[in-house]
This record gives C-alpha cells, structure tokens and sequence, in this order.
C-alpha cells in the first residue's frame, strides 16, 4: 500500500502514539503535519527524523488544542503548505483522576475541550475539503474508556465515550463522499509516560516493577501485555487504505481483551 499522493494531520503527536502514528504514516509516502507540546528542539528532532527517514514532508503546527480558533488555522495551513488534507488521526488527549466530588471544574472543561471537542473542531474544519475530493480518512484515537468505565476518571471517560458518538456521527454524513470515520480503542499502551510511572507507583505500593506491570497496570487486560504505540499506528495506516473504505463508523478495541467480559 502507499500514501504517496496523501497529506496527514496528526495532533498530539511529538511524542508517544501520536508520534508513532506521523511516522508510520510517512512510512507509507504520506506528507505529514505534527502537532503537540514539548521541547522546540526535541519537536525539530523528531520533525527532520520524519523527513531524513522517509524522505516525505514534515511540518509542525503549535496549535493548543482546547483553543478552537488554533485547530481551524492548523488545518487551513496544512491545506495550504500540502495542496490537501486528505488524513485526520485525531490524537491529542490529557488525563487527571480524581472522586467526582472533588474533580477541579477547570480540569473537567479542559479534558473535554483537548480529548473531544478538539476532533470536532478539527473534523469541521477538514470536512469541506474532504468532500470536494471524494476521498478521506478520519481516524480518531479513543480508549478501551470509550466502552467502560475506571473510577475516578469521570472527565476521561465521557469525553472517550463521546469521541465514539462523533465518530459515528460523522461517518454516516461522509458516508457518501468517499471519506471513512473510525475510531482506534487501545488499552494500556507502553510508552515513556507509562514507563515513568512506575518507579513511583513500586515506592508507594511496596511492590516491584513486575507486581506494578502484571497487579496495577495490567489488571484489566487478560494477555497481561501491553497494546504498543506500532501496533495502534499500523492499524490506522490499514484504516487508510482501499481495502477498509467499507470500514466506517465503527469503533475498533485494541486492548488485549480487556473490553470482551
């Protein structure tokens, strides 16, 4: 498969999955825009490291994703910059955890404006251009949360279950058009904002790294393995091609059988 003639938009994307997703999507021909927070130098890195390693297109937008006028001019300059914006992977995401009586009123608003309105706004914006061309893939990261519920992670879990409303949403308008909406559910991913937690969590728990992995973060998902950053990025690039024009509209688990009881 390529994506030789395709241009992708991925936010959240300088680090973790996302950044697994812009650089399996290069991997494929596609020019790409990669967004999110980080070092100006270690987001440089990572944006040549994607040009030298598949000799494609990589630009960087500093758009903040709970701001919607910032999402609208993303997109309108990664029209501008590629000529189209034929691939949305809508990444971007933050966690906080707390009872719901003592969830702060500011982090609630500010997870549901970076993990569910931010893929409105960015899906509103792409949308026209999308339609004109017959042809586009919406693809938008969720959670084994967008199926079932954790406690205390009220903000998270209903902006995932309502990426999973959008995302139908949005597939059965496009439904005609040539443009698929999808969403990819993992379950625990291993990535360096996992891996540091542990150390803390083997201090205050008294157990060790393995108890941590297999007891705490692990307990839900019955290979007792993580879901990798590759794996969630090669099925979305499979999401793109030919083959799943067909797949539309639905919301695929990828959480080590976590969401099957």
């Amino acid at each position: 498969m390529s994506l030789k003639t395709r241009n992708a938009l991925v936010t959240g994307s300088t680090s973790g999955i996302g950044l697994a997703l812009a650089r399996a999507l290069a991997a494929e021909g596609a020019n790409v825009t990669i967004n999110g927070f980080g070092a100006p130098d270690a987001i440089e890195t990572e944006r040549a490291g994607i040009e030298k390693d598949f000799g494609v297109k990589c630009r960087y937008s500093a758009a903040d994703m709970s701001k919607p006028a910032d999402i609208a001019a993303m997109v309108s300059e990664a029209e501008a910059a590629f000529g189209s914006l034929d691939i949305l992977v809508n990444n971007a995401g933050i966690q906080f955890v707390a009872p719901i009586e003592e969830f702060p009123i500011e982090k609630w608003d500010q997870i549901i404006a970076i993990n569910l309105s931010s893929a409105f706004h960015a899906i509103r914006a792409a949308t026209p251009g999308m339609k004109a061309r017959k042809w586009g893939r919406i693809i938008n990261t969720a959670s084994a949360h967008s199926l079932v519920a954790s406690p205390f992670k009220s903000a998270y879990v209903s902006a995932k279950h309502g990426i999973a409303g959008l995302t139908k949403t949005v597939a059965l308008e496009l439904a005609t058009f040539g443009v698929t909406a999808n969403c990819i559910s993992p379950g625990y991913v291993w990535t360096p904002l996992v891996e540091k937690q542990i150390p803390d969590t083997m201090k205050a728990r008294n157990m060790t790294k393995e108890q941590v992995i297999n007891d705490v973060l692990l307990t839900a998902q019955p290979t007792k393995q993580f879901v990798t950053s590759e794996q969630v990025a090669a099925f979305a690039v499979f999401l793109c091609s030919d083959s799943a024009s067909q797949m539309t509209g639905s919301n695929y688990s990828m959480d080590g059988g976590w969401t099957a009881a």
